[in-house]
């Protein structure tokens, strides 16, 4: 008799990849799967906001001609007005003339940027939402559905952005530490001491009276002491990796270090990175929206969640700046956490394939 194992006798989980498999735990957890599809859903079509909303209409038809304002800013003579200034396509005598003897304009879904201000509005601002603005405005006029969805945008790019730092940065920092060990370790460890203790927002409250604010200097702050807590986790992957038979065997044939940290180690340390990020990118964006809450984040006028959640704190009576803010903010941190469970329990070596 054959002892030979047929493939069938085999599971299908073992003869997959660590990663197959991981994304098999991944996509049966239904909450973090389908919150990774929303997400990545909402993120794409923040990313094409101008499409969405924009006063400028993406294409339009006059006297024969075909003008594309979105790209190109065109004075109000061009469509029959009076003025050398740039059209107000919200005008109505604007709106007139682009719909009248054959002329036509197509407009995004929503006739209103993220700097908007809409004149033509009936009630005083910030005024409650209408068949015109959906979500109402705000207390400068702007359209709050044009506004949420560029402070979404901003938000979650300044999320990416500040968590791509910090790993970068944590990492490095946790490999030297943890592969190295000794007087390297405790010198890092000491200097990481030191630089927790720096007052951090103090610091903020001096750079934003000193510079003008702006998203990359609010980046470039952060990101001084957002890598430290993904640093411990590396360094101790790392500490404990590093006494293992493959990389002694790897010392034993040459290997150089780096090629030891990248190759060898790395990969096999990098567990505790990929379930932090949905985690880290939620504390980046709270970070952000706090700080714009707060006046020190973002430059004035810049569409953001923390300046919105200010003017309903200001703005009692219009419940509509606060609720369709906090929703969208809750919405979005809500699906972070729920791919971080999600991703958590994907990469955790206990979980047995089905």
């Amino acid at each position: 008799m054959s002892n030979s194992i047929s493939p069938q006798a085999v599971p299908a989980g073992a003869q997959a990849s660590p990663g197959v498999r991981a994304w098999r735990r991944f996509r049966r957890n239904k909450l973090g799967f389908y919150s990774l599809v929303l997400f990545s859903a909402m993120l794409v079509l923040s990313l094409f906001a101008e499409l969405i909303a924009n006063d400028r209409p993406l294409v339009v038809r006059y006297q024969g001609t075909y003008f594309f304002p979105m790209l190109t800013a065109y004075p109000e003579t061009t469509f029959g007005g009076d003025f050398k200034t740039e059209t107000d396509y919200l005008d109505p005598f604007i709106r007139e003339q682009l719909s009248r003897n054959g002329n036509w304009a197509i407009h995004a879904p929503i006739r209103y940027g993220s700097k908007t201000v809409n004149y033509w509005a009936k009630e005083p601002n910030p005024s409650r939402p209408t068949g015109d603005n959906l979500l109402g405005t705000d207390d400068r006029g702007r359209d709050m559905l044009a506004q949420l969805i560029y402070g979404f945008r901003l938000s979650v790019l300044f999320g990416l952005g500040l968590t791509a730092i910090g790993v970068f940065i944590g990492v490095v920092t946790g490999a030297v530490q943890g592969y190295f060990a000794g007087k390297t370790d405790l010198a890092f460890q000491r200097f990481i001491e030191i630089w927790e203790s720096m007052p951090e927002l103090y610091l903020l409250i001096i750079f934003s009276a000193i510079f003008a604010p702006s998203v990359a200097l609010l980046l470039l702050l952060l990101s001084l002491f957002g890598w430290m807590g993904l640093s411990n986790y590396v360094r101790a992957e790392f500490l404990r990796n590093r006494q293992m038979d493959y990389v002694r065997a790897a010392r034993a044939l040459g290997v150089g270090n780096g090629r030891i940290m990248w190759k060898h180690i790395l990969p096999n340390s990098m567990t505790p990175v990929i379930t932090f990020l949905p985690f880290r990118m939620s504390a980046a964006i709270l970070a952000l929206t706090s700080l714009d809450f707060l006046g020190l984040g973002v430059p004035p006028g810049t569409p953001s969640l923390g300046e919105l959640l200010s003017q309903g704190k200001n703005s009692i009576d219009a419940w509509w700046i606060s609720l369709s803010t906090f929703a969208v903010l809750v919405i979005t941190l809500l699906l972070l956490t729920f791919m971080g469970d999600a991703l958590r329990d994907a990469l955790d070596p206990r979980k047995a394939d089905a």
